[in-house]
């Protein structure tokens, strides 16, 4: 097949640009012009005011971007709906964030989960989790997203991934610098629902186009529509899936603030918990809206040879002219915006927990700037050498390298989370250890795995056993530095017990029964193909 970017037409580029150029302009007028109120509003004015369906939406979009687009289409052509375990196994840990860790957070009211943990263990966890934090945003956030931007931009400018991952950088930057930025963050949630429409879009004219839903069953193998496959498979067996996704499930649920910041600032606990409830029904939209454009276009483009290009194939074959620039567009400014996000989160993480609060209290505000701009330039730096460090990973696509890069991030936070909310006798120095060794070692792993003693040239363990195996050793840890820590720990039962009165009530209930039995029964039909 023809190179994507041979399918493009002179008004595909120039939509793309049009777009990018209207951007520009609406956040030079929205920064310079129409905002000239104080910039020391803060984000957290509108705490505590969010229903049910804000918070599903709000986390849901934060879920979903270009970057699952691409990498769930890329694992539908390859290996089918197993990856929708990701999506529909989740509503376990999304119900483990309604009722177990929701009622602490709300109860405990902060405003970040670091600063839950300082409350729980002290200033020396929260400290070490504003490290965490910055190793999480840089890779899991910043990293893996210029990773598929630049891949975005390879398939449609044909050109090395170095030179892309910098074009991703340098426009973000000019964004943020222009004031774009801030269009794309007032133009977020248009996007966001045009590109669950284009989803859509393409799922319906890939199904007609492919002869019907039964043409595309009868022509994949019986293993696409299988969530559990054989413990042999070399993809995703499903003992691997079983007890390794829920230790990312832990951390990405119910312990990542970016996820969890939408229950923090529900009304009350009860729309908190609707909310967790409502994401939980939004997940099962993920496996037709964005896996199954890979099983079509398996079906249509059975020889393309690169799976990641699978969407965008979908999308250059499938679309008219001007359309496919539209939605280019839109996947390189939501793309823009995550990562630019990513980087001003990074310099103000440094800034504010690292810099100010450890280095130099009194800071004036020009030292503030000089230090944020000087983080996200070498930010920026750090990211495009973690991003082509990534592009180096051999044998697995698009969607795997993702799982497993935030695999090996996940063990740390899940056990620390774990021990420290449901066990009250979890020490301090349990903890701590665990964020610093614990990182360590699971980030060490990772680096084994992925570059040093390749998987494929040597026989590891699947990525997610992995996970599973240093939670365990982890929990382990946990466990015997508590039981031998002689300094103890402080009664913690005021923070971590729930209060009677704030259990969930009869309708929360009803709903969690009512959704743990649709994906019971997804299981059920999705299995034995």
């Amino acid at each position: 097949m023809s190179k994507i970017s041979s399918f493009l037409e002179p008004i595909d580029y120039a939509v793309v640009i049009g777009y990018l150029l209207v951007l520009i302009a609406f956040g030079y007028y929205i920064s310079f012009v129409k905002n000239k109120k104080s910039e020391d509003e803060s984000i957290f004015l509108a705490g505590n005011t969010l229903g049910w369906g804000s918070i599903g939406l709000n986390m849901w979009g934060t879920n979903v971007g270009p970057s699952m687009l691409i990498a769930s289409a890329s694992v539908g052509f390859t290996t089918g709906i197993v990856a929708g375990n990701f999506a529909w196994y989740a509503f376990i840990f999304i119900l483990l964030l309604a009722v177990v860790f929701s009622p602490r957070y709300l109860g405990a009211k902060v405003l970040t989960l670091p600063e839950f943990m300082g409350k729980r263990f002290g200033d020396s966890t929260r400290n070490i989790l504003a490290w965490y934090t910055l190793i999480t945003i840089l890779i899991s956030w910043l990293s893996l997203t210029l990773f598929a931007g630049g891949v975005l931009v390879k398939q449609l400018l044909d050109m090395p991934m170095y030179l892309s991952v910098i074009i991703m950088v340098v426009l973000s930057g000019f964004f943020a610098a222009a004031g774009g930025l801030k269009a794309i963050a007032y133009t977020n949630v248009f996007q966001m629902l045009l590109l669950i429409a284009v989803s859509l879009l393409l799922v319906v004219m890939g199904v007609n186009k492919a002869g019907g839903l039964e043409h595309i069953y009868n022509s994949t193998p019986g293993s696409y529509w299988n969530l559990l496959l054989p413990a042999d498979d070399k993809n995703y067996p499903w003992l691997a899936i079983l007890l390794g996704y829920p230790i990312m499930g832990v951390w990405f649920w119910c312990t990542d603030q970016s996820m969890v910041q939408s229950i923090l600032g529900a009304k009350n606990l009860k729309q908190g918990q609707l909310g967790a409830n409502f994401i939980g029904w939004l997940k099962i939209l993920d496996v037709p809206l964005f896996i199954l454009p890979g099983i079509v276009c398996f079906v249509l483009f059975p020889n393309l040879k690169n799976p990641d290009e699978a969407y965008m194939t979908m999308v250059t074959q499938l679309f008219p002219a001007g359309l496919r620039g539209l939605i280019i567009v839109v996947l390189i400014a939501a793309l823009i915006s995550t990562i630019g996000s990513a980087l001003n989160s990074l310099s103000t993480v440094f800034t504010m927990d690292v810099y100010v609060k450890n280095h130099k209290p009194n800071a004036t505000n020009k030292e503030i700037v000089k230090i944020g701009r000087l983080v996200t330039l070498f930010g920026s730096l750090l990211a495009i050498l973690i991003t082509l460090a990534i592009d180096s990973i051999k044998g697995l696509n698009l969607f795997d390298i993702f799982q497993s890069v935030l695999g090996f991030i996940a063990p740390p936070m899940s056990v620390v989370f774990l021990f420290g909310v449901l066990w009250n006798k979890t020490t301090t120095r349990a903890a701590n250890l665990v964020l610093t060794l614990g990182t360590i070692i699971s980030l060490g792993t990772g680096v084994l795995y992925l570059w040093v003693f390749p998987n494929g040239t040597y026989n590891w363990p699947h990525f997610l056993l992995l996970s599973f195996y240093i939670f365990v050793g982890l929990s382990i840890m946990t466990y015997l530095i508590t039981i031998t820590d002689k300094a103890g720990q402080k009664d913690h039962q005021t923070l971590l017990r729930i209060n009677p009165a704030a259990k969930p009530d009869k309708q929360v209930k009803i709903l969690w029964v009512i959704l743990t039995l649709v994906m019971i029964a997804l299981y059920v039909i999705f299995n034995g193909h």
